[in-house]
């Protein structure tokens, strides 16, 4: 019965601290991004939306997940990309920086490829109220279609909501 009891304890505690672990604070970011793109060998321009989700590990540190898709002329490029940000809040203003990896897949012209995909970037959020801002963020993605490395700049602005 002692045992019992020592090992329900025991068990509860461990669990308060697994808890404790799980972000409680963090932002979703939904809005416009612009890629310009290299496919078959020309730079195109694709207009279409974005999201992400960050949740915070520490005050300085959040883990993303960041889902975007842009179109245009034929061509579409969507990735889906994972990975650590850093950031800090100086007055109204929150710069960041972030390194993300994950997958990308672009479509055109009959053509399509999946690749692996990585992004490094970051950029400002700007505090509207308390739970709003707005973001301005810039990447440099880079995806590897049709056995070519492709370095497009991705451009993102939208709203924030803090948690």
């Amino acid at each position: 019965m002692i045992r019992f009891i020592g090992t329900t304890i025991a068990l509860l505690i461990l669990s308060t601290v697994g808890f404790a672990q799980v972000p409680t604070s963090g932002n979703i970011f939904l809005g416009y991004s612009y890629n310009r793109a290299n496919f078959a060998g020309d730079s195109v321009n694709l207009s279409g939306w974005t999201g992400a989700l960050e949740g915070k590990v520490a005050p300085f540190l959040g883990i993303v997940a960041d889902l975007s898709g842009e179109y245009g002329s034929g061509v579409s490029q969507h990735n889906v990309l994972f990975g650590p940000r850093v950031s800090t809040s100086i007055g109204r203003i929150r710069p960041f920086a972030h390194l993300l990896i994950g997958v990308s897949h672009i479509s055109g012209g009959g053509d399509s490829d999946t690749s692996f995909g990585d992004a490094i970037g970051g950029g400002i959020d700007y505090k509207l109220i308390k739970v709003i801002g707005w973001r301005f963020q810039g990447d440099l993605l880079q995806t590897r279609f049709f056995g070519d490395t492709q370095n497009d700049f991705r451009f993102s602005t939208g709203v924030v909501f803090h948690f």
